[in-house]
């Protein structure tokens, strides 16, 4: 490895790793012997995306990095974290952020997940790697360069990526892994729509990066926001949202198959079956569901038992299978191909910070499900059980998350949250394969997937066509947000009149020129629209929620 370090790549399932100093943009490896090398064509319905999150590390969660956050006792969140560790020179400061990311996933790491039979990651970033704007304490521009050696890590072991803005300005559900915990700022309230356009320019910088082709077989999707809370929020202003993001990418890529990354909607944890109608016609476009019965209540019933079909895991398995297996099949035979880019071996909230830093759960079994050191054969066997059948529920999925950080107390406090964890001490299962056709040896039938997509969602279409209607239902900006004092022609807004800004590319070292040739970070040279900026003269709220001293009467606007 690049400290000195070696390690032995494991892989039973013929899986071949590349890296050729030389030609550091080759795409011929593949994770194992059923997936698709990497130069090689992907199709959705066909090939299963058999993922893991790499959740926490560039952006930190308390229950994944506890140690981090027991450090500062008062902080809540990244933003919080941030501010009393720049406080904390003799501690440490904000490199103590930097380490996080040189150390806490490594090459290692994305072997590992390669021979486990995985073949996806995806992968949480926070705006800040781009840039901060003043008042914002994140460590900015610093986890670029660390984001940038895990997708050549991926590229090195065959391994596909999804681009997940995890954390954006504002904040889209006021909860601690959006970087801030607190209010909805993000098409909501004061800041609700310039929020949403700072958000849209980095959507846009990231596409303009991974669009150019050294990156295009690696990075195969951008997901658009992580978790907006659609319930808060509301569908129509996040359907405005995502249809503006749309057409904005789109105009950097272009349309069809191999013209930059698939566009991945999450569902707002509104649940698929809302966005039925989302996009008709839009090229590439992935529905991206989370499912969790963690926070669903707390339900005793036990997981190391035989259940009724005589499996093991009690009655939460074909829990999982009902409520999910239909679910997923059903927005793939509507809306399109669907995966679960989040869910974990955990049914219930049990687990050091799990909702929150000093929240505890209520759940009556949490001493048994947290004591994983001894956890029975019965208990292995029911989680195994309980995890093969939500693999075979969602079809194609990323779990959440592949690591756990320890505590101070030197262990993993939140055990059903990692996949590395019970990779090693067999309660996940070796190989993901198995999981397919669980829920049917459950006896849990649900709707089946008719195995074709619309051509437009594959990229086939050389001239999708998003109607006329639908774009009129669903303008930019949207025709109202929620929490806002005033109308949205009254919100403040931005003018794109700043220099836009060029990620940096890495250097590779005894790669001849050639090789290298055309990456400059920015894909579409006719794209040449500027940055968001403030308008000179324009009232920005500020606060959390940000409020008005006094309420604007008359638009002062960056809208063009």
């Amino acid at each position: 490895m690049a400290n000195g370090t070696t390690f032995t790549y494991r892989n039973s399932f013929g899986g071949i790793w590349v890296d050729d100093p030389k030609d550091p943009f080759s795409d011929t490896a593949k994770p194992n012997e059923w997936t698709p090398a990497l130069n090689e064509k992907w199709t959705w319905g066909r090939d299963r995306a058999y993922g893991v999150n790499l959740g926490g590390l560039f952006v930190l969660e308390p229950f994944i990095s506890p140690a981090l956050f027991q450090k500062y006792p008062n902080t809540r969140d990244e933003w919080t974290l941030s501010e009393a560790m720049a406080a904390d020179e003799a501690g440490g400061g904000l490199k103590q952020i930097e380490d996080h990311y040189d150390t806490f996933i490594t090459e290692k790491d994305i072997a590992d997940i390669a021979g486990a039979g995985l073949n996806w990651l995806r992968v949480p970033i926070g705006y800040w790697a781009i840039e901060t704007w003043p008042g914002e304490p994140f460590l900015a521009k610093t986890s670029w360069t660390y984001f940038l050696r895990v997708i050549e890590w991926a590229r090195k072991y065959g391994l596909r990526v999804v681009i997940d803005l995890h954390a954006v300005p504002g904040s889209q559900n006021g909860l601690n892994h959006s970087g801030r915990l607190g209010t909805i700022n993000f098409l909501s309230g004061n800041m609700g729509i310039a929020n949403a356009e700072r958000t849209l320019y980095y959507l846009r910088i990231l596409t303009e990066y991974f669009s150019q082709p050294q990156y295009k077989n690696v990075v195969q999707s951008i997901a658009l926001v992580n978790e907006p809370l659609a319930g808060d929020i509301g569908a129509d202003p996040l359907s405005s949202f995502y249809l503006k993001a749309y057409d904005e990418l789109r105009a950097v890529t272009g349309f069809g198959e191999g013209n930059g990354p698939y566009i991945a909607v999450q569902d707002g944890l509104a649940g698929l079956a809302i966005w039925n109608n989302l996009l008709p016609g839009g090229d590439r476009v992935l529905m991206d569901g989370h499912s969790y019965f963690a926070f669903g209540g707390d339900n005793p019933a036990p997981i190391d038992v035989v259940g009724e079909e005589g499996q093991p895991g009690g009655t939460w398995p074909s829990q999982a299978c009902t409520a999910w297996a239909g679910m997923y099949n059903e927005s793939r035979n509507t809306i399109g191909p669907t995966f679960c880019g989040e869910f974990s071996a955990a049914p219930n909230d049990c687990g050091l910070f799990i909702r929150a830093v000093g929240v505890e759960s209520t759940h009556p079994q949490c001493a048994l499900y947290n004591d994983w050191e001894n956890y029975s054969q019965a208990m292995k066997d029911g989680l195994q059980n309980f995890i093969m059948a939500s693999f075979d529920s969602f079809g194609d999925w990323f779990f959440w998350t592949w690591k756990i950080g320890p505590s101070q107390a030197g262990r993993v406090e939140a055990p059903l949250w990692s996949y590395k964890l019970g990779l090693d001490n067999e309660w996940i299962p070796s190989d993901p394969r198995t999981a397919v056709g669980k829920c049917a040896s459950l006896n849990v039938a649900s709707t089946p997937f008719t195995g074709s997509f619309q051509p437009n969602r594959l990229g086939q279409e050389p001239s999708p066509t998003i109607s006329a209607e639908y774009s009129a239902q669903f303008p930019w900006p949207p025709t109202s947000i929620p929490n806002a004092d005033v109308p949205v022609d009254l919100l403040p807004t931005y003018t794109n009149t700043a220099p836009a800004v060029t990620l940096p590319v890495p250097t590779f070292t005894g790669a001849p020129a050639s090789a290298t040739e055309g990456l400059d970070g920015w894909f579409n040279d006719n794209d040449s629209q500027g940055a968001p900026t403030p308008v000179a003269g324009c009232t920005y709220p500020i606060g959390d929620p940000p409020t008005f001293d006094v309420l604007p009467a008359t638009p002062c606007t960056g809208l063009v």
